[in-house]
Formats: structure tokens, sequence, C-alpha cells
């Protein structure tokens, strides 16, 4: 018999080990992948809301209130 094998036996422990900190690593990468890609906290590269968006847009007269009135009410569902 070839038992050639045998002196890389006691590294077999850390194929579980390492499932386990992927598997950790891939948890914490995708709960904060929506955050990065802005989807989930409904804000901007600056870090403004859509309703903060919206109220600058009304002030600075890119819009006019009808505009404004409907995206609010869309907003607010």
């Amino acid at each position: 018999m070839d038992f050639s094998w045998t002196p890389y036996f006691h590294a077999f422990w850390m194929f579980p080990l390492l499932c386990l900190l992927f598997m950790a690593v891939m948890m914490i990468a995708c709960r904060a992948m929506p955050f990065r890609f802005g989807h989930g906290g409904q804000r901007d590269d600056h870090g403004e809301t859509s309703r903060q968006i919206l109220e600058r847009r009304y002030a600075r007269g890119e819009i006019d209130k009808s505009q404004y009135e409907a995206m609010r009410h869309d907003l607010n569902g």
C-alpha cells in the first residue's frame, strides 16, 4: 500500500476552516454591497436622500410645483 499522502494528513483540518472563513467574508461583503452601489439607503454619492434632492431641484427652479408634488407623492408611496 502506498501511504505517501499521510505526511500531509495533518493539513486537512485547514479546509473546513478556510471554508468557514470564506463564507464569513462573503456574508460580510454581500451585506455591505447594497450600500456600496447606492441601493438600500436611498442616498446618492454625496449622502443626500432622494427627498433632499427633490427639494433642492424645486428650490433651484429645475422643476415646477406640479412636478414637485407628483414626485413627492411618488416618494412617499
